[in-house]
């Protein structure tokens, strides 16, 4: 039998390792300074103070503000209380000047007015001449008032209209069909200048040889549709013969539109002021 055997020695454990974890897990930098990933704030780094400033409020100007103050403490527009409100007007404007200058100079003149009508307003009440008594002195103020909160009430109801690139995008589709020619319509105006025309070139080739002579519509009529048979387009003014006089052009104008109100000739035009064109009327068989 053998004896009990001794313990082993304990095993030593190895030197620890250099701890390679880096200090930013994620490697994301919040920042780049000349191309390079910043993962800590720099210790030196300086902030303006104007950075820092929160701004609740902002106004458009004078008006705006003066408003802001009134409606805010839901005072009586007609029946503003002028101590309170200049006295939170000139609190306002000893802030800002504080900040900007040049932007409470903007408001000097508007709290110089309030100044002014309060000053007015101390004062006893006098009749003028007539017995009538002197205007308030905030009606002027007042007015602007209203029509200033009229105009800005209108601009936030323009704003709130549905603006195209803003809250929706035309759409445009196109669709592919084919349109057959349509010729545009003689208008009477133009038939009627048309005929102006033929009538004044009539005229100048008119005697003073007294004659009568037997004229017919329906002949006319017939001539017209002979004329028309052998071609397919006459121009209007082609149709007369100015050597024949006025009394014949006449006629011959008479039976062209008993044609047109029958429908056996079209009258049409190629394009808007182009010359008007006289056809048989095409009846399909």
């Amino acid at each position: 039998m053998t004896g009990p055997q001794p313990e082993a020695a304990p095993t030593e454990l190895p030197p620890a390792l250099h701890d390679s974890t880096p200090d930013v897990i994620d490697g994301v930098a919040f920042a780049r300074l000349y191309g390079e990933p910043l993962f800590r704030l720099p210790q030196d780094l300086y902030i303006p103070p104007d950075a820092l400033e929160v701004f609740l409020e902002t106004f458009e100007g004078p008006l705006d503000l003066l408003l802001y103050l009134i409606r805010k403490q839901n005072f009586n527009v007609l029946d503003i209380p002028m101590a309170q409100v200049t006295k939170q007007y000139l609190g306002y404007i000893e802030q800002i000047r504080k900040s900007n200058l040049e932007l409470a100079a903007e408001y000097l003149l508007m709290a110089a007015l309030l100044i002014e009508i309060k000053s007015r307003m101390l004062l006893p009440v006098k009749k003028g001449d007539s017995g009538v008594e002197a205007e308030d002195p905030r009606a002027e103020l007042v007015r602007r008032l209203l029509e200033y909160e009229q105009m800005k009430l209108a601009a936030q109801k323009l704003d709130e209209l549905p603006l195209m690139g803003r809250d929706f995008v035309r759409s445009q589709v196109i669709i592919e069909e084919a349109l057959g020619v349509r010729l545009p319509q003689v208008d009477p105006l133009d038939l009627r200048a048309a005929w102006a025309e033929v009538l004044k070139r009539a005229k100048l080739g008119a005697s003073h040889h007294i004659t009568r002579e037997q004229l017919s519509v329906r002949e006319h009529m017939t001539s017209i549709l002979r004329r028309l048979q052998d071609t397919r387009f006459v121009e209007f003014s082609e149709l007369f013969d100015p050597a024949r006089g006025v009394p014949v052009a006449i006629v011959h104008f008479l039976a062209l539109l008993e044609l047109a109100r029958e429908a056996l000739i079209d009258i049409t035009q190629a394009e808007a002021y182009a010359p008007i064109y006289v056809r048989l009327t095409y009846i399909p068989s």
